[in-house]
């Protein structure tokens, strides 16, 4: 069985745990697997060199970031080669490049294009355990590029998928995937399995678990991930396509995202063509928009909300300026002191009175409600901030997810 297992910040935080994946490892390797090890960066060390970029200049280039912020993952790959090889197996590190990672050019958000498997299959053929540096990989103008944020889930599954993996299993600091963040909810039950789709719009709402892309990269090759801890040998959470999807549970999970930010346009132009504009600007500076709403037209004229990620925040205010004159608005507005709560689960699609309960259960708790976005399986609104970790509880407790 070919199995690529990913290790995040946290599970090689120190040389202990560095020492234990090791042994992990080694142990997978005993009971006769081939072994591709996806790793990121050492505990903080992503922090602490954004901090250091931050001492330096405040205009830093995306080209030299990504130099920068790669260097994390090769400390870690190469520790766990050598802690690997202490226990007398043989392995080898990689880079993303080393490994045939190629992306797209998007500095510090790049997307992987293609891998190109040649020399991991000779490694693999030698009997080595190979251990790839997540996050990163190489331009076809030969620059090193990373993945963004949780790139690592993105590089373990990619891989999985280009060596026809049998598994692809994630491990983290904590044992699976649960019904809400078990850091603010005291309650929250660990699920054991769990469909792409739901996992799918959990990362997408604020779970941080599981980056979207990989899950996405999972649903669409059927690869299974297994979501477990590297601090102990329980059973994690499967994520997998399930066939029932008229499930007796209505509600599958609780997200919620603080990294939310508002910008409202008003008195906006009502012909064809100006969204466009707005979003087109957006998308080509790589800013993901999440909810929108357009009020009802008056006058020829309405008003446009949509919500961002508040580290993208300053760049859309400035693009805001820039369109201004050519969409024809007349002012903008911005709040970042919101959260986006959401809840999850195929079993809404064919159960009536979902929304009504959650808008219920947040008004008894007296949050009010400012956006609103729904699909078939979640519904999500936003909120003050402060009032995020007592909307989650709230919404945990109406749904009976501790029962789960």
């Amino acid at each position: 069985m070919l199995i690529v297992q990913k290790y995040g910040g946290s599970s090689v935080a120190d040389a202990q745990c560095i020492k234990r994946v090791a042994s992990r490892i080694t142990k997978n390797k005993n009971e006769g697997h081939e072994i591709v090890v996806v790793v990121s960066a050492m505990g903080d060390t992503t922090d602490y060199l954004v901090d250091l970029v931050n001492e330096v200049t405040e205009n830093p280039g995306e080209r030299e970031m990504d130099m920068l912020l790669s260097t994390g993952e090769q400390v870690s790959i190469a520790l766990l080669a050598m802690a690997v090889k202490d226990l007398g197996f043989d392995s080898i590190s990689m880079t993303g490049a080393q490994a045939g990672i190629y992306t797209d050019s998007v500095h510090t958000k790049a997307r992987i294009k293609e891998i190109q498997c040649d020399r991991l299959r000779d490694e693999l053929a030698m009997g080595k355990i190979i251990i790839v540096a997540g996050f990163q990989g190489l331009n076809h103008s030969g620059d090193i590029t990373t993945l963004g944020r949780g790139g690592s889930d993105t590089t373990a599954v990619a891989l999985a998928i280009a060596l026809d993996a049998d598994i692809c299993e994630i491990f983290t600091d904590v044992d699976g995937v649960y019904t809400a963040d078990p850091r603010i909810v005291s309650e929250a039950v660990k699920l054991d399995t769990i469909s792409y789709d739901e996992m799918l719009e959990l990362a997408h709402l604020g779970a941080q678990v599981l980056h979207p892309r990989s899950v996405e990269l999972a649903k669409i090759n059927n690869i299974p991930l297994h979501v477990r801890s590297s601090f102990n040998l329980n059973s994690g959470t499967i994520v997998k396509e399930v066939d029932n999807m008229e499930q007796a549970v209505v509600v599958t999970g609780i997200a919620h995202d603080l990294n939310v930010a508002r910008i409202s346009l008003f008195d906006v132009p009502d012909k064809p063509g100006i969204a466009w504009k707005v979003f087109q600007a957006l998308a080509e500076a790589h800013i993901n928009v999440d909810m929108i709403i357009q009020s009802a037209m008056e006058d020829n004229i309405n008003d446009i909300s949509f919500t961002i990620g508040a580290s993208d925040l300053s760049i859309a205010l400035n693009l805001m300026d820039s369109i201004k004159n050519d969409v024809g608005f007349s002012r903008y507005t911005w709040d970042d002191s919101i959260a986006k709560v959401s809840i999850v689960g195929a079993g809404m699609a064919t159960n009536p009175g979902v929304a009504a309960r959650m808008f219920g259960a947040l008004a008894k708790n007296n949050i009010n409600l400012d956006m609103i976005s729904t699909s078939e399986i979640k519904i999500s609104c936003t909120i003050n901030n402060n009032q995020a970790v007592e909307a989650v509880n709230a919404l945990h407790k109406e749904f009976n997810l501790d029962k789960n």
